[in-house]
């Protein structure tokens, strides 16, 4: 049977624990309900970007014999080199979130390197840096405080070295990887390509939206300066979108370590209640056993 004194230290820092896990738990759903309203309102705006240059690219690939001559929107069958950017948080304590993306950015790296393809690994997020360089994983371009605080200018900054590099033709395709928030208890992962964008996709259609009445001749024009604003802003809405998943991810982790030790103080409180009662039978024993002796 464990010391008394020892089972009451585990009891006072397990409610600690409890205490602490509980407030974290409470500060994530506050940030939460910010980061929440904020990636709705972002992930309006990039819907209506992508409407707009899938009816610019739409527009074009119907009228051109070929389609767009844009590199950005050609495949690209035998790709040499490839930029992967991943997003993790900063900080832990926020269940499998981390952990999902970098199995992602792995299993999408094995992919590549089977074919022959050689990858720049540009991460954001500590959690995600520190692993691939405990691992000895070559990166090409790392940011840390990015992810926990998403800057606009800072992700412009960042994104846009791919998109000139894809555009020189240094590299041959953009993939962005991260955990997205889905709703409250849910997490989703998206392996986006980003670079070059998937030109099939754009279907001939006569009727427009009425988003934009340009003259064919500067389509192409506006099409090739939208698509920097494109992968700029889903780079953005990225770090948005994954900082709501990490508030949420974190949430459910601190509310399931906060329902565990309350579950531990109830059983170190029922040990401490046994012991107890031991200790008081055996002095009673004790006495009883002086008593009997001194007859």
């Amino acid at each position: 049977m464990a010391n008394l004194k020892d089972i009451q230290r585990q009891i006072k820092s397990v409610s600690n624990t409890q205490k602490t896990t509980r407030a974290m738990k409470l500060v994530s759903t506050a940030k939460l309900r910010r980061a929440e309203e904020l990636a709705k309102r972002s992930r309006l705006y990039a819907q209506k970007m992508n409407q707009v240059i899938a009816e610019i690219a739409g527009r074009i690939n119907c009228s051109k014999v070929g389609g767009i001559e844009n590199r950005c929107f050609n495949k690209i069958e035998n790709p040499k080199m490839v930029d992967i950017v991943f997003v993790t948080a900063d900080k832990g304590l926020c269940g499998g979130f981390n952990i999902q993306t970098i199995k992602a950015v792995n299993k999408l790296i094995k992919g590549y390197k089977e074919q022959n393809v050689k990858v720049r690994l540009r991460g954001i997020g500590k959690k995600g840096i520190e692993f691939f360089k405990y691992n000895e994983v070559e990166m090409f371009d790392t940011v840390v405080g990015l992810s926990s605080k998403p800057d606009k200018k800072r992700s412009d900054e960042f994104i846009r070295t791919s998109i000139m590099d894809f555009k020189d033709g240094k590299i041959d395709a953009l993939h962005i990887v991260y955990n997205g928030y889905k709703n409250m208890i849910t997490q989703e992962l998206h392996v986006n390509q980003v670079l070059p964008v998937d030109g099939d996709a754009f279907e001939c259609n006569d009727t427009h939206s009425s988003l934009l009445e340009v003259e064919a001749e500067n389509e192409e024009n506006m099409l090739d300066a939208l698509i920097n604003k494109y992968v700029e802003y889903n780079m953005y809405y990225t770090l948005i979108d994954s900082v709501a998943a990490e508030h949420s991810a974190r949430m459910q982790a601190m509310d399931t370590a906060t329902n565990n030790a309350k579950e531990m103080v109830k059983s170190l409180n029922v040990e401490f209640n046994k012991a107890r009662q031991a200790a008081i039978t055996t002095e009673l024993i004790e006495i009883i056993s002086g008593v009997e002796s001194m007859k």
